[in-house]
């Protein structure tokens, strides 16, 4: 089934590649802490944004939805950025910058939901609200 919704359609590419460039970022602060639990805890964080990744995608690809080279160049780009300033910067920025994502993540995925309504589609319902529940309740470790 091929989607008519171009903002639906933006929504889901930008999210398959953030989740990409989040988890860069929980790459690079799980490789700059130095307490092992905080690492563990970080990089199951990160295998979390994977497996977001891959469902993301499963979603595109019932919809014939392209993945989009722009946002996978941006988002890599803004990923390893992130990743490289855990090493630099301390704790701070890249916590900033993970918030950041998160808290843009948490409303996007709302607004997939809503604008998966629009077409009358309602079977990603829960998983998208899964998603944004737990973007919101992700506890930043530093």
């Amino acid at each position: 089934m091929l989607l008519n919704h171009p903002l639906l359609i933006e929504s889901l590419q930008k999210a398959y590649s953030a989740e990409k460039a989040a988890a860069f970022a929980y790459q690079g602060h799980a490789g700059s802490v130095k307490d092992a639990l905080q690492k563990k805890a970080i990089h199951q964080i990160e295998i979390d944004e994977w497996n977001h990744r891959k469902e993301v995608l499963a979603i595109m690809q019932q919809y014939m939805i392209p993945v989009s080279k722009f946002y996978e160049v941006r988002f890599y780009i803004i990923g390893k950025a992130i990743s490289f300033s855990c090493y630099i910067k301390g704790w701070f920025m890249p916590f900033y910058f993970a918030g950041s994502l998160e808290s843009g993540n948490v409303c996007e995925y709302f607004r997939m939901t809503q604008y998966f309504g629009e077409l009358g589609i309602t079977e990603h319902d829960g998983i998208l609200y899964e998603w944004a529940l737990k973007r919101k309740n992700t506890k930043f470790i530093f």
